[in-house]
């Protein structure tokens, strides 16, 4: 009788949809489908192409599904020691730069957070820095005075610290961390220090994570910093190394028939495979980050409102 009771109040607290909503959702929902066909389809022919005859890509016939499955690009790629290298640096300099960007960041949140003399002036010093900067060459100036230039250290600590990600972190402590605790914590006699480490750090655990993927991100897709400040390719990341070599790999037939001297045997051999390789680059260098998304995306779930209610 009950469940009778409970299913006769559901029916009468069911919407009913009229007819202009009826064809708005249809609408609605065939272009969100376009949407993500437009978006994926070119992710899904970057794979397919990656593991295709090197023929069958050049004349245009890969486009539902691989054509004469072949891994000669991933082959070509293994012998590109430069970019293994580049791959290792890559995995540093992202590693340190997001653990020195979260403690700076967090650092600078805690500090924005409270309330003390001036703060109004060092908002807007930190805020002016998102709209304007120096130039490339007053700050390549600067990099080369202080020994920056052509030093590794460079790809960690330029950059080091995002002024958008510091006022996400601020405004989640204002809004996610109760004033109250630092009070209580004050009376026991805690400093900012014992109080930013022991209760706002492990508080904070999603709105860092979080940000881990976004430092994460910019520093593995940065390759401009090392293209200009680095001059040792040693010390080059794998974003770099494969913005070169696919560089290389563009060169015009006439330009191949050059360096090849008319052997037209090595010619079509580079340009069948190059076209291939582009695509194998460009699933190498977005596994990672594709990973760290997918291992991240229970943060991102818990992070959609971070912020946005007080309490």
């Amino acid at each position: 009788m009950a469940k009778e009771k409970t299913v006769r109040i559901h029916k009468e607290n069911k919407v009913q949809l009229t007819m202009g909503d009826k064809i708005f959702t249809v609408i609605n929902h065939i272009i969100w489908v376009l949407v993500l066909f437009i978006v994926l389809y070119p992710l899904y022919l970057i794979i397919i192409s990656s593991v295709s005859d090197p023929y069958a890509v050049l004349n245009g016939d890969v486009v539902i599904v691989p054509i004469d499955f072949s891994l000669i690009g991933y082959e070509r790629i293994l012998h590109y020691t430069t970019l293994w290298r580049g791959y290792l640096m890559s995995i540093i300099y992202t590693v340190a730069a997001t653990v020195l960007g979260i403690f700076l960041t967090m650092l600078a949140a805690y500090a924005l957070s409270n309330k003390f003399p001036g703060k109004g002036i060092f908002n807007f010093m930190i805020i002016f820095t998102m709209f304007f900067n120096g130039g490339l060459i007053p700050t390549f100036l600067v990099m080369k005075d202080i020994g920056l230039y052509n030093n590794p250290l460079i790809m960690i600590l330029m950059g080091a610290m995002s002024v958008w990600n510091t006022m996400i972190a601020r405004t989640y402590m204002q809004t996610s961390i109760p004033r109250e605790l630092y009070e209580a914590a004050e009376i026991d006699g805690s400093s900012h220090f014992q109080y930013f480490f022991k209760i706002v750090i492990p508080l904070s655990s999603t709105i860092m994570a979080v940000l881990s993927v976004y430092y994460a991100v910019g520093k593995w897709n940065d390759y401009f910093t090392a293209l200009v400040y680095l001059r040792n390719q040693a010390f080059w990341p794998m974003q770099t190394v494969l913005q070169k070599i696919l560089a290389a790999l563009t060169m015009s037939a006439g330009d191949v028939a050059e360096m090849f001297q008319d052997n037209y045997t090595d010619v079509a051999e580079t340009l069948r495979v190059s076209n291939v390789v582009k695509y194998c680059a460009i699933i190498v260098s977005t596994v990672p980050v594709t990973v760290l998304y997918l291992l991240m995306q229970q943060y991102f779930e818990k992070g959609v409102m971070i912020g946005s209610l007080k309490g």
